[in-house]
C-alpha cells in the first residue's frame, strides 16, 4: 500500500488529462446504450450476474457434451430441449445467487474466503434445479453430472468474482484509505499496510475521530480503517451513517481476544484482523429474502387469514360498533411513518387530547368484550394488508407511535438500531417477553433478533406465538 498524504500539488490540477469528445454520431450510440445500462445499475444489476449467467450456462452445455459426446442419440433428444433446459437452470441458480448475497457490493478491503459462499449457494441452486427439472418433467442431467457442476460451478463462481475484483481495480483504481487512530498505531498500520497490501493508497491520517469527515473529504478517500478497538463509539451514529451513505467503507480493527469470539465477517488487512462496519446489520440479501418469505407465508395461508378476519370484522362490528377498523400512524424500518391497521378494542376516544398513552395489561379504555382478541392479539391480524403492503413483516419488532418512540429514545440508547428491520406483527420480545414488559428489556430481545435473523428463527417465533396465545401466556 502506497502512502500518498501529501495534497494535491497545482501542476497536477493543470495538467489533468481532459478525455476528447467523441463525434455525435457516437455520442449517441453511447447515450442509447448508457440509460438502460445506468438504470439497470441503479437497481442493482451488475457485470457479475452477465458472467455468471454466460460461465454457468457454459458449463452445463460443456459438461454434456463431455460426458456424452456426439454418440448421443440428438435425434430422439434435440439439442433445443436441452439448451431451453439449461437457460431455466441457469436463471434458477442466478436467483439463488441473489438470495444468498453473492451479488452484495464487499468492501473494497480485506480478503475474505468466497468459495465456502459460493459452494453453498450451488448446492441450494442445484437442488432447486432438481426440483424445478421434477415439476416440469424435465430430466436434464444425471447424478454425476449434477455432482460435477457443484464442484466446478463453485470454483466458476468465485473465479468471477475474483475476475470482477480486479477489472474494478483496474476502473477505479486502487482503494484510497484514511487510518484513524494514535500516532503509534498509525505507524504500525502503515507500515503493515505498505509491505502486505499494494492495493491501496493511503491518503491521510487522523488522530481523533472528529476530524474524520474533513480528511475523507479533502482526500477523496474511499476507506477508512479505525485503529483503535474501542473508536466504534466515537463515529456511530455520525460520521458513520453519512459516510456509509455515501459509500465510504468502514473497517474497524478487533483485538486477538474478539478474534476468539467467533466473528463471521472479520477479514485480513495489512495482516491485521479488521470488522466491515455498516449503517444496516441485515445485510440487503436477507431483507429481500425476508420479502418473499413473507408473501410466500401470506398467500399459503390465505384460506385461514381471510375467514378469520371476515368473522372477527363482524364481531367488532356486533360488539362495539363502528368504526371496526382503527389506523394509527406507526414508525417502520429506518424511521419512515406508515398508517398500521388494527381492529378497534377501545372505546372511540381512548385518547381525547390527541396525546399518544402506553396501553397497560389493565386499560380501563379496552372495551370489555373485546378484552380477549387484545390478549389473543388477535387485534393485530388486519396488519397483513401492512405486511402485503410492505410497511411490516410477519416477524420483527413491534411497531411504536412515534410520539412514544422520541420519548423512549431519549432514556434508552440505541432504540433506534431496532428499526434496521421492518417492524413485525409478532416478534422475539412478545414471545419471550410480556405486555408490559420494559421498553429497555424489548430492545435486548429486538437486537438479538436483529443480529441473529434468519427464516429458522422467524418460523420458530411464529410458531411459538401460537403456543403463547394458546396458553394465554401474555
Amino acid at each position: 500500500m502506497r502512502d500518498t498524504t501529501r495534497p494535491p500539488h497545482d501542476y497536477d490540477r493543470q495538467h489533468e488529462v481532459v478525455a476528447a469528445p467523441f463525434p455525435p454520431l457516437v455520442e449517441r450510440v453511447i447515450g442509447a446504450i448508457g440509460r438502460p445500462l445506468s438504470w439497470l445499475w441503479a437497481r442493482g444489476f451488475r457485470f457479475l450476474v452477465v458472467l455468471d449467467a454466460i460461465t454457468l450456462y457454459s458449463l452445463m452445455v460443456i459438461i454434456s457434451f463431455v460426458r456424452f459426446g456426439f454418440s448421443f442419440d440428438w435425434d430422439t433428444y434435440p439439442l433445443s430441449r436441452y439448451f431451453v433446459g439449461f437457460a431455466i437452470a441457469t436463471v434458477i441458480h442466478l436467483v439463488v445467487n441473489y438470495f444468498t448475497g453473492l451479488y452484495e457490493r464487499e468492501p473494497r478491503l480485506g480478503i475474505r474466503p468466497w468459495l465456502p459462499r459460493a459452494l453453498l449457494a450451488t448446492a441450494i441452486g442445484v437442488a432447486a434445479q432438481g426440483l424445478a427439472f421434477v415439476l416440469l418433467d424435465r430430466y436434464l442431467m444425471p447424478r454425476l453430472n449434477l455432482f460435477v457442476f457443484l464442484l466446478l460451478a463453485s470454483f466458476v463462481l468465485v473465479s468471477n468474482r475474483r475476475l470482477s475484483r480486479r477489472l474494478a481495480l483496474r476502473r477505479q483504481g486502487p482503494p484510497r484509505v484514511v487510518l484513524v487512530g494514535e500516532s503509534d498505531s498509525l505507524s504500525l498500520a502503515a507500515q503493515h499496510l505498505g509491505e502486505s497490501d499494494r492495493d491501496a493508497v493511503v491518503v491521510g491520517r487522523v488522530g481523533s475521530p472528529h476530524l474524520l469527515t474533513q480528511a475523507v473529504t479533502q482526500n477523496d478517500a474511499t476507506d477508512v480503517l479505525l485503529l483503535d478497538v474501542t473508536a466504534f463509539g466515537s463515529v456511530y451514529p455520525e460520521p458513520l451513517n453519512s459516510l456509509d451513505a455515501a459509500g465510504v467503507g468502514f473497517l474497524q480493527r478487533v483485538s486477538a481476544r474478539e478474534t476468539l469470539l467467533g466473528l463471521k465477517t472479520v477479514r485480513q488487512v495489512g495482516g491485521m484482523p479488521f470488522v466491515p462496519l455498516r449503517l444496516h446489520t441485515v445485510p440487503a440479501h436477507n431483507l429481500r429474502l425476508k420479502r418473499v418469505f413473507d408473501l410466500a407465508v401470506v398467500f399459503l395461508l390465505a384460506p385461514l387469514w381471510i375467514p378469520a378476519l371476515a368473522a372477527l370484522a363482524i364481531y367488532v362490528r356486533v360488539r362495539a360498533g363502528a368504526p371496526v377498523l382503527y389506523r394509527q400512524t406507526r414508525v417502520g424500518r429506518d424511521g419512515t411513518i406508515f398508517r398500521c391497521v388494527k381492529f378497534r378494542t377501545m372505546i372511540t376516544d381512548a385518547e381525547p387530547d390527541g396525546v399518544a398513552l402506553l396501553s397497560t395489561a389493565e386499560d380501563d379504555r379496552v372495551v370489555p368484550a373485546l378484552a380477549w382478541m387484545r390478549r389473543a392479539r388477535a387485534d393485530e391480524l388486519p396488519q397483513i394488508w401492512n405486511v402485503i403492503r410492505g410497511d411490516m413483516s410477519l416477524v420483527g419488532p413491534r411497531p411504536e407511535r412515534p410520539e412514544l418512540v422520541a420519548e423512549i429514545v431519549k432514556r434508552v440508547p440505541g432504540y433506534v438500531r431496532r428499526n434496521e428491520l421492518p417492524p413485525g406483527l409478532t416478534g422475539l420480545a412478545q414471545v419471550q417477553g410480556r405486555y408490559g414488559t420494559d421498553a429497555e428489556y424489548k430492545l435486548g430481545y429486538d437486537l438479538q433478533y436483529l443480529v441473529g435473523w434468519s427464516i429458522v428463527l422467524d418460523l420458530e417465533i411464529m410458531f411459538r406465538t401460537v403456543w403463547v396465545v394458546l396458553s394465554r401466556r401474555v
